[in-house]
């Protein structure tokens, strides 16, 4: 038997949403694969295409990626599911992940996960009741100097991060405003 045989592929959604990429997302994937030898090189950044559009990657948008690119669905659903910043259920409109790793959770993020979850009524998943907010703890987001962080959408961080900035950012999304980019704080000498 091959070893194929014995991978177990979840079962199908119920979906019937028509998934497809827009002329300028396959141009940006285009472009990706461009870089690459291979085009299975490009499956991270078009899974991240795909997860900016459809805000998680339920499968259709998993096997839209593979039939871009010309992999099994397999290849493309072991990638998603191996990384962590690829969202493979939906649960809430932002991801706000607090790292509680070595630095960060001796620098206070595990206390700021615990307020995290009591400022907004996290259920057991780390979901906010009116389904804004999904809170989970990151393992590390490499700014170890600027600890405790907080990563927002898999896109913004927030470094140094207090229970007042950790309000100001949940009062921010909520408000719809965008969180702006601030790079890593430079240590004055």
């Amino acid at each position: 038997m091959a070893h194929h045989d014995f991978i177990e592929y979840p079962q199908p959604q119920q979906d019937d949403t028509q998934y497809e990429f827009s002329a300028e997302e396959l141009a940006a994937i285009q472009k990706h694969i461009a870089k690459y030898p291979d085009k299975t090189s490009a499956v991270m950044p078009a899974l991240w295409i795909a997860q900016e559009k459809y805000g998680w990657l339920p499968q259709g948008a998993i096997k839209l990626v593979a039939d871009t690119l010309g992999l099994s669905f397999a290849h493309v659903y072991g990638v998603a599911t191996f990384y962590t910043m690829y969202l493979k259920e939906y649960k809430a409109k932002h991801l706000v992940e607090i790292c509680t790793c070595f630095s960060c959770g001796e620098c206070g993020g595990e206390e700021l996960f615990a307020f995290a979850k009591k400022y907004l009524h996290l259920d057991e998943e780390g979901v906010s009741p009116d389904k804004l907010f999904w809170v989970r703890e990151a393992e590390c987001l490499g700014a170890c100097d600027t600890a405790p962080v907080v990563q927002i959408n898999n896109r913004r961080m927030r470094f140094n991060c207090d229970e007042k900035l950790f309000m100001q950012i949940i009062e921010d999304l909520k408000a719809g405003k965008e969180i702006p980019f601030i790079s890593v704080p430079l240590s004055k000498q």
